[in-house]
């Protein structure tokens, strides 16, 4: 009887179709805690024949799109800088004259310029830069022979300069490369030249007018950091290595920014023998003691001693995990060795004069491909039979995002934990997003297809991780499913804004109940 019953609400909820799940989107409980998202402008591009970059400029309050339309019966594209306001109308609008041998490669900006890099299909090495300056109403170009460069890895800016975190032709060597906007200069930074595989962070400040590096070093077993500081025309300031004594390697790192002088800390990850995975987090204060010479000690912690670092595993499994580590330090047995890889963020100070630091932990994720002898790959030797499986790169999958608080000398002062799904992207890069907001909690949040997803972090206190909202589509303020509603969402992006917003953005199919449906390109203001 179950069974019959089971099968006829199956019928009438195929019989029912769209309206139904139409009404179950209604009935979602919106979180008494949800963002507002007051404002929403939609340019209406299709993504096979348009390509859409989006800056946040947090100085001004205003948005900047780079955004390419290919021209019609043509293979050219043609380039435009728009600039919105914090209410997400469009402030200007200019065109950027990109020539046709360039590819679109990286975006970053200081203050209200916002820089847009290129690399020519044509000529190795031949990069180029569009400068948009929308408080002066300009934009100023400039080409760089750079001849060695194959990959720009990282950009960002300073006074005016571009450093570009550079892959070699050689594919062996990673160093880094100074552009000057203003007079078309270029130099490589001798000081800053490392076999691969070596993992750089750097700041930038233009107040101190310093750039400092991190770099890691290994041998293969063992490996350590060594911190360079440039000027802002990319001469070394300084250099000091920063290692381990006992078994431990330092595998990669962040400093605090240089314009705050009166801490100077560095925070990242160690591991036990083998590079590659993380065992847990170290801090130490670099600036010297009373003892001339002398440095604090790097306080070491291993995940096991983090309250919420295993919150993404079944309570069942962490009890048992926990368990199996007390009985190996009952018998004296060396500490269990985990397999994390973690990607650091910048170090976010805090009013209280300590510093956050965020770290999403991923890893690569692979399909596999089965075949016959049929449907094998072409270079599948010929007259064999049999079957097999291919395994292909599918992207970096994130597991969960690990939020710390320090204090001004490197204690950890407490840990949380967000729990993700559903978060997979091509390149490493940063795909959770981080906010302070009034009250001094934070906020953590990444987009998944339609939906908002974001957590509340209150320093160590447990809370859902479950959160969400729809992106609304501009004709339902309630947030839930209305009149239209997004049916598809791609190449969708969170971007931190100024205050405590956030900018959402990405390409939509948006289905409407009593008109034809539409394909945009959309900006939401999400604001908590």
């Amino acid at each position: 009887m179950k069974i019959r019953y089971f099968i006829l609400l199956l019928i009438l909820g195929l019989l029912a179709g769209p309206a139904a799940l139409h009404a179950q989107k209604k009935a979602l409980p919106r979180p008494a805690n949800a963002p507002r998202q007051p404002a929403r402008t939609e340019l209406f591009l299709d993504q096979d024949n348009s390509d859409v970059h989006v800056q946040p400029l947090p100085a001004d309050s205003t948005v900047v799109l780079l955004l390419g339309r290919d021209q019609p019966l043509s293979s050219k594209t043609s380039y435009v800088f728009q600039q919105y306001d914090q209410v997400l109308h469009l402030r200007q609008e200019l065109k950027l004259e990109v020539p046709d041998e360039f590819n679109y490669v990286r975006m970053c900006a200081e203050g209200s310029t916002v820089y847009a890099l290129f690399s020519s299909r044509s000529t190795p090495g031949r990069l180029w830069v569009g400068a948009y300056n929308g408080r002066l109403g300009q934009v100023r170009t400039q080409q760089y022979e750079t001849r060695l460069s194959r990959e720009i890895v990282e950009l960002k800016a300073l006074d005016g300069r571009l450093f570009a975190t550079v892959l070699l032709n050689d594919q062996r060597h990673v160093t880094a490369l100074l552009l000057d906007v203003a007079t078309g200069q270029m130099q490589y930074l001798a000081s800053i030249y490392e076999p691969l595989p070596t993992q750089f962070t750097f700041v930038a400040d233009a107040v101190s007018r310093r750039a400092e590096y991190v770099l890691s070093q290994t041998n293969g077993r063992k490996s350590r950091l060594l911190l360079k500081q440039l000027t802002d025309r990319g001469q070394l300031v300084s250099s000091e290595f920063v290692q381990a004594e006992s078994e431990r390697s330092l595998i990669t790192a962040q400093l605090t920014p240089p314009q705050d002088t009166t801490a100077r800390l560095l925070m990242g990850t160690y591991s036990l023998r083998d590079p590659n995975y993380a065992q847990g987090l170290f801090a130490t204060d670099l600036r010297p003691t009373g003892t001339v010479g002398t440095k604090p000690p790097l306080r070491f912690y291993d995940f096991l001693r983090l309250k919420h670092f295993f919150d993404y595993l079944k309570p069942q499994r962490q009890a048992r995990l926990r368990q199996r580590t007390e009985r190996r330090v009952a018998r004296s047995m060396p500490p269990l060795r985990w397999r994390y890889r973690l990607l650091l963020h910048e170090l976010l100070p805090q009013a209280d004069g300590g510093y956050v630091l965020v770290a999403e932990v991923y890893y690569p994720h692979y399909r596999y491909n089965s075949y016959s002898n049929m449907s094998a790959p072409m270079n599948y030797p010929s007259g064999l039979y049999g079957s097999g499986s291919s395994r292909i790169f599918d992207g970096y999958q994130t597991t969960h995002a690990l939020v710390c608080g320090f204090d001004r000398t490197g204690n950890l002062l407490w840990d949380n934990t967000f729990v993700v799904e559903n978060l997979r992207r091509r390149e490493l890069e940063e795909a959770v997003r981080l906010q302070t907001l009034p009250d001094g909690r934070l906020v953590l949040a990444y987009l998944d297809e339609e939906k908002l997803r974001y957590k509340l972090v209150n320093r160590a206190e447990s809370s859902p991780n479950d959160h969400q909202v729809p992106i609304q589509t501009g004709l339902d303020p309630t947030g839930n499913a209305g009149p239209e509603h997004a049916t598809d969402t791609w190449q969708s992006d969170l971007l931190p804004w100024f205050g405590s917003r956030f900018v959402a953005s990405g390409y939509q199919r948006v289905r409407v109940e009593r008109g034809p449906d539409r394909e945009v390109f959309f900006l939401n203001s999400v604001v908590f």
